[in-house]
């Protein structure tokens, strides 16, 4: 079925959004890196409750457009793998040292990513190789995250978790609850710890409040009292991509 395309005015403007009809239970929304916001509904759901919808999530949807927008500026310009660009590790950010070497390696110094290749001009060999690298951060880091916030949850009888990474546009996180996996954006790497522990613990509570519920909320205040000021930082860094969990 073809998305109908609306229009809802708020204090800001109009939103224009995208709805399309499936054999869901509840409203979602979905905004996309070009700004397109898509909104899934059942077929027995008004429009007039969908628009209404919208512009209650209208300040949501402007703050991650806007968001977005700035994404799309601070990576206007692709990564040369060359000495100087900056790499985001755990909120902190780290420069690239490229070094000519009769052996490729990656290394860190907790300052600089140091890289040595034999080929210094070869740009698709640097960016594998340092992606590889981040790749192998973000399974440390995030594994040690859930690994050390798991206690808290055995008691409740939740199992361990299989930890899943990946790149996502629009979820910091997401979890199965059924499955019990956690996957993470990889891009979170780039966040604080304190952040990233934020999403870990906000998925492992979704394995005993899968929805956003008052209890939900109430739960995670519990485990984590300091889960806006977090959150808050996260939304807030510009070379974060803009999400949510």
């Amino acid at each position: 079925m073809e998305n109908v395309v609306r229009t809802v005015s708020s204090n800001n403007g109009g939103i224009r959004y995208y709805l399309e009809r499936k054999q869901v239970k509840n409203l979602n929304l979905r905004i996309c890196r070009d700004g397109r916001v898509f909104v899934s509904a059942g077929f027995d759901v008004s429009v007039f409750e969908i628009d209404e919808f919208v512009r209650r999530k209208a300040k949501y949807i402007q703050k991650a457009v806007k968001r977005f927008e700035e994404m799309a500026r601070y990576q206007s310009q692709p990564k040369k793998y060359v000495s100087g660009e900056t790499f985001y590790i755990q909120g902190r950010g780290l420069r690239l040292r490229v070094l000519k070497d009769d052996r490729d390696s990656v290394t860190s110094d907790g300052v600089y990513i140091i890289l040595t290749v034999k080929e210094p001009d070869n740009t698709l060999k640097k960016q594998k190789m340092v992606q590889q690298f981040l790749d192998q951060q973000c399974k440390t880091v995030f594994g040690e995250i859930v690994e050390e916030l798991y206690p808290v949850f055995r008691k409740y009888g939740v199992g361990v978790p299989l930890l899943h990474i990946r790149d996502m546009d629009t979820r910091w996180g997401t979890c199965l609850k059924k499955k019990g996996i956690i996957t993470l954006n990889k891009r979170l790497l780039q966040a604080p710890r304190n952040c990233i522990e934020y999403v870990v613990m906000h998925e492992y509570c979704h394995f005993l409040y899968p929805n956003h519920s008052k209890q939900f909320y109430s739960f995670l205040s519990v485990l984590m009292p300091d889960w806006k000021e977090r959150k808050q930082t996260l939304e807030k860094m510009p070379y974060v991509v803009y999400g949510s969990i």
